[in-house]
């Protein structure tokens, strides 16, 4: 069994597991194993760093360590070890999935979460990910993203000829 660390900032409010997203942001998970850096598999990483991002800004929501994770190879240790499911439940609320590599069959775990996977070629700092995310908000988001956006009810409201007087 996988135990999984949720590590967030403490205010002096009780909160929930998965903290609310900030009203306009999207929220974004980064496979880590430094805190610093995208510059782990899915499978592999030891860690993700989940934001709040916007226009704007962005928020460090939690740090999700988990104790259990497999190798690059993608092969299980035993029959029926499965470390994928605590890492997608974990995740859950999550718009934005960024990692170097994401198996097919992770990846369908992961999109039935309703979590856009985003595959990146080469390691990057944890803030270079965070810029392009906010430059992808900022100008004329891909379709993709608009879909996201809408679906997190982050999407601006397009002007409709109705509304005109």
């Amino acid at each position: 069994m996988s135990s999984v660390r949720r590590l967030s900032l403490v205010t002096d409010e009780v909160h929930a597991p998965m903290p609310e997203r900030r009203v306009g942001a999207l929220r974004v998970a980064i496979a880590t194993q430094d805190m610093k850096n995208l510059n782990a598999h899915f499978g592999s990483a030891k860690r993700f760093a989940v934001y709040d991002v916007t226009r704007e800004e962005w928020h460090l929501v939690e740090a999700v360590a988990f104790d259990d994770v497999s190798d690059e190879s993608g092969k299980r240790r035993t029959e029926g070890d499965d470390r994928v499911t605590p890492k997608v439940e974990a995740l859950k609320g999550c718009h934005l999935l960024f990692c170097l590599a994401i198996g097919g069959p992770s990846a369908a775990k992961v999109i039935s979460a309703k979590i856009h996977p985003i595959k990146v070629p080469q390691p990057q700092t944890i803030q270079e990910v965070l810029l392009r995310t906010q430059m992808m908000l900022r100008t004329c988001p891909p379709p993709w993203l608009r879909k996201v956006l809408a679906e997190a009810g982050v999407a601006e409201k397009k002007p409709s000829f109705e509304d005109e007087d």
